[in-house]
C-alpha cells in the first residue's frame, strides 16, 4: 500500500506544537512500518533547508515548486489543483494539520485536528491569521476527508459542535511524549551547563510555550506579582521561555508595569534539547492557558519531575488527570495561591511530582503511531477504515 503524508508543517523555521507533533509522529510511523511505501509531500518555491531528512528505501520525499500564495489561494482554493493524492498515486492520504489542499477523492483521506481555538476565540489571533483560517474554511475542509483524528475528547466535542461533524467520523488519538523528557540527577553536568547558558536564577517559576494571548502569560505575570507578597517566595524569579507569537505586546506591557520586573526573565525560543533541563531546574511549572487542544508542555514538565499547575480549561484536565493542581485561568488570585501552595507545601509538591510521573506513562509516540497505522491498514482499495473502530 502507498501512503501519502503532507509534511508542509515541517517547513517551520522553529518547531513547536503542531510541527513537533508531526515530526515525532512521522518518524515513529516510519520506524514501525517497513511494509508500506510512503510519499511525503511539501511545497517550496526555491531552496528549503529546514525539511528534515527521512531515510529509507520505502520513503520518497516529493517537492512542489509553486509560490505558496499561488498554490494555496489560487490553485488549491479555487481549482482544487494539483490533486495531491492522485499525483502521488497513493491509497491513503494523511494531513497531520489543517492546510489548503487539492484532492481527487481516489484515496482514503485522513486529517488531524489539533484544536479549534480560532473558531472559539478569534480575538486571540492576528488579522492575518484569522484571514488564513477563514480562507481555509475548516467546516468545508473537514467534509472533504473520510476520517478525522482529534487529539483529545475535548477537541472531538468542539469538532462536533462547531463544525457539525458526526461523532462516528472522528477518532480520538492522544499524542505522545518523547522519551527525552525525564528526571535528571541534580549533579548532572549538563544541568549546570544549561543553567549557565540561559543565566537562570537559583530558584524560579517556569512557563514554557509560545507567547500569545490564549496562553495567559500576562496572567502568570500578574499572579507572580501577587504571590511575591508571601515572604517565603521572595527568592523566586519568574522565567518565561518561548518564541513570540501573535499579539505578544500585552505580555511585555504587563512586564514593564511589574514592580518585580527585574526578577522576571524572558528567554525567547528554547532549543528543544534544552527543554528537559529547564523543567528539571524549575520549582514549579505554570500553564494556566485559556484553551488547549492537547497541551504538550504540562506533560513534558511532569515527565521531567516538575510539579505542574494548569487551568481547568478545554483539554488540560483530560490530559493531566489528577496529576496537576488546577486553577481558574480568569482568577489571578487563584493562580497566585496555587503557586504559593506548591512552593511552600512539600507534601503537596511531592504528591504532584509522583502523580505526574505516573500520568505520563499513558502517552507515547509508539502507541500514537500504532493507532494511525491501524487506520492506514484498514483503508486501501476498500475505502473503509474498519480497524479504526
Amino acid at each position: 500500500m502507498k501512503i501519502g503524508i503532507d509534511i508542509r508543517t515541517l517547513m517551520d523555521a522553529r518547531y513547536s506544537g503542531v510541527s513537533e507533533y508531526a515530526l515525532n509522529l512521522i518518524k515513529e510511523i516510519l520506524k514501525l512500518d517497513n511494509k508500506n511505501d510512503y510519499r511525503l509531500f511539501y511545497n517550496c518555491f526555491g531552496d528549503c533547508l529546514n525539511i528534515p531528512e527521512f531515510a529509507g528505501e520505502k520513503v520518497k520525499v516529493v517537492k512542489y515548486n509553486y509560490p505558496n500564495k499561488i498554490l494555496n489561494y489560487l490553485f488549491f482554493k479555487f481549482f482544487n489543483y494539483p490533486k495531491i493524492d492522485k499525483a502521488l498515486n497513493v491509497d491513503v492520504f494523511f494531513m497531520p494539520h489543517i492546510n489548503f489542499i487539492g484532492l481527487s477523492g481516489r484515496a482514503k483521506s485522513i486529517i488531524t485536528i489539533h484544536d479549534l481555538s480560532f473558531l472559539k476565540y478569534p480575538e486571540f489571533f492576528s488579522r492575518r491569521k484569522n484571514f488564513w483560517h477563514k480562507m481555509i474554511n475548516i467546516k468545508k475542509l473537514i467534509k472533504r476527508f473520510d476520517r478525522v483524528v482529534a487529539v483529545s475528547e475535548n477537541t472531538k466535542r468542539d469538532i462536533v459542535e462547531l463544525c457539525g461533524v458526526s461523532p462516528d467520523k472522528i477518532k480520538v488519538i492522544y499524542s505522545g511524549i518523547g522519551s527525552e523528557f525525564k528526571r535528571i540527577d541534580a549533579d548532572e553536568k549538563k544541568l549546570a551547563e544549561v543553567k549557565d547558558k540561559y543565566k537562570l536564577p537559583e530558584k524560579f517559576i517556569l512557563y514554557l510555550g509560545t507567547l500569545e494571548p490564549r496562553k495567559n502569560v500576562d496572567g502568570i505575570i500578574r499572579a507572580y506579582n501577587k504571590s511575591r507578597s508571601n515572604h517565603e517566595l521572595r527568592d523566586y524569579a519568574l522565567v518565561i521561555a518561548g518564541g513570540r507569537g501573535w499579539k505578544f505586546d500585552e505580555i511585555y506591557k504587563e512586564w514593564e508595569q511589574s514592580e518585580f520586573k527585574n526578577d522576571i526573565k524572558f528567554l525567547d525560543y528554547i532549543d528543544s534539547k534544552d527543554k528537559v533541563y529547564l523543567y528539571n531546574l524549575a520549582g514549579v511549572f505554570v500553564y494556566p492557558s485559556f484553551y488547549e487542544g492537547f497541551g504538550f508542555p504540562p506533560l513534558e514538565a511532569m515527565a521531567s519531575g516538575a510539579p505542574v499547575i494548569i487551568s481547568y480549561a478545554a483539554s488540560l484536565p483530560e490530559v493531566a488527570g489528577e496529576a496537576a493542581l488546577m486553577v481558574n485561568p480568569y482568577n489571578i488570585s487563584d493562580i497566585a495561591l496555587a503557586i504559593e501552595k506548591v512552593l511552600t507545601d512539600a507534601n503537596l509538591r511531592n504528591k504532584l511530582i509522583g502523580r505526574g510521573l505516573e500520568q505520563v506513562k499513558k502517552f507515547s509516540w509508539e502507541n500514537t503511531a500504532k493507532e494511525y497505522l491501524s487506520g492506514f491498514a484498514g483503508s486501501g482499495e476498500a475505502r473503509e477504515i474498519s480497524s479504526y473502530e
